[in-house]
């Protein structure tokens, strides 16, 4: 029988999804378990897995389109069945844009109002880059595709008389879908990039983080992501619905140091990966928690839930914004088993090969910019989590010890809460625990 493939829903308050990828065809074996789609959320771009073994066919949606959560965009089929007769909502394209058609050139085909005509994501895209006027486009079905603009880029080509004569409509830079993207972000002409793929072809790796306007450059303006625009929402959404309120507390970082100094390289010989002090603060932090349940507990449409585990995220800073890949049961787990997920799941966010369990189901947060050399900062409660802990650099500074000056390496902490769920009492009596651990952590080792 034919197992649907829905679009999925990584997140209580998700309504949609956008399909970033297909990575399998139609028509190909597929085992359940291995991924055949990328999805991309306000968290991250992750992989989704197969939920049957059989054929995908019926793919109905194509990539970046983005359609309701819960709904069938494809089907796993055993070998000669056919796929299922059920109604198909219209997918929304991730940027379909309407654009007048002013031109007096010939219009799109009938099928298309005469007044507005859609694009695709990448056919608009490509129309931008190279001057296109997308209402001088024929499309040759109900939107204009990728397939209409090199079609219309040929004939321009093929009747030209003069050079001149084309000159809005530049060559057509051979570019990865990901290099067009990243130069489109950042504002960057592709013809004027070397690339280092085939016959030339612009790869991500060849678009430069920033381009130089020069001084007397008019402002710019950059269309995020989709990561990025929907952090943003969260964020202010977050911002201007929780009562957020902080504690600070500056602690002595030398029992720490200590104690990575002596125990990083044993780990580090027995598996290969030298432990970060983020990975002694979430076992520290995640310890901590077993004490303190209630800054652990989330806001749910009124009520205070009290999560059975312990699972930290760790803020993980990527080209298309900001994740937060999660620690599951992290107050179970040995620093070993800490240190070699956190590896894991970084490398994964930037391969942008996330899944859906690796940022779900999150309790806690830790963003950690002391790398940055940031003293201290404050952050936002990651909803609907109840705390977020920001860290700062270890650094040098003279502090009182027995009455004499001392120098100390000194941390910041910044507890950032939410006033719904925690209140002042409870969260200074957790950053006091978790300072005093901090400070002297080798009952935690032992």
């Amino acid at each position: 029988m034919a197992t649907s493939v829905i679009m999925p829903a990584l997140e209580m308050a998700q309504e949609s999804g956008r399909l970033v990828s297909w990575l399998k065809r139609e028509g190909e074996s597929v085992t359940k378990g291995e991924p055949i789609m990328e999805i991309e959320t306000d968290k991250a771009t992750v992989e989704i897995e197969a939920p049957d073994s059989g054929i995908l066919g019926g793919v109905r949606i194509k990539e970046n389109d983005e359609v309701p959560v819960g709904q069938t965009i494809a089907w796993i089929l055993a070998p000669g069945e056919k796929v299922p007769s059920v109604p198909l909502d219209e997918p929304q394209s991730g940027r379909t844009s309407t654009l007048q058609a002013t031109s007096t050139a010939p219009k799109p085909q009938a099928a298309l109002s005469p007044a507005t005509l859609e694009i695709s994501p990448v056919a608009r895209k490509m129309a931008e880059e190279h001057g296109i006027d997308p209402s001088l486009i024929k499309a040759n079905g109900k939107r204009i595709e990728k397939a209409d603009i090199l079609a219309y880029v040929n004939a321009t080509q093929s009747s030209m008389t003069e050079p001149s004569t084309f000159s809005s409509v530049a060559h057509l830079t051979p570019a990865s879908p990901k290099a067009r993207r990243l130069a489109t972000q950042r504002g960057i002409n592709l013809s004027a990039l070397a690339g280092s793929g085939p016959e030339g072809a612009v790869l991500a790796t060849d678009v430069p983080l920033s381009v130089d306007l020069g001084k007397d450059a008019a402002p710019g303006f950059e269309t995020p992501g989709t990561v990025w625009r929907l952090m943003a929402e969260r964020m202010s959404a977050s911002w201007t619905s929780v009562p957020h309120f902080y504690l600070v507390r500056e602690v002595d970082a030398s029992g720490l140091i200590e104690w990575r100094k002596r125990v990083a390289p044993k780990i580090e010989e027995r598996i290969g990966i030298n432990p970060t002090f983020t990975d002694l603060l979430v076992k520290i932090i995640s310890f901590t928690l077993r004490d303190h349940p209630r800054v652990n507990a989330s806001w749910a449409d009124g009520d205070i839930r009290w999560n059975s585990e312990i699972n930290v995220g760790i803020a993980t800073a990527v080209d298309e914004g900001l994740v937060v890949p999660v620690i599951h049961c992290a107050d179970s787990a040995s620093l070993s088993e800490i240190a070699t997920q956190r590896s894991d799941l970084i490398k994964r966010a930037h391969q942008k090969k996330l899944r859906p369990a690796d940022i779900s189901d999150g309790t806690f947060t830790l963003t950690n910019l002391g790398m940055y050399n940031v003293d201290a900062f404050d952050a936002v409660v990651n909803t609907p989590q109840a705390a977020i802990l920001s860290v700062g650099r270890i650094a040098d500074r003279v502090v009182p010890v027995d009455g004499q000056v001392a120098i100390r390496p000194m941390m910041v902490l910044t507890l950032s809460l939410d006033h719904r769920v925690v209140d002042g009492v409870r969260a200074a009596q957790f950053l006091d625990a978790l300072a005093s651990i901090i400070e002297d952590p080798w009952g935690l080792l032992s």
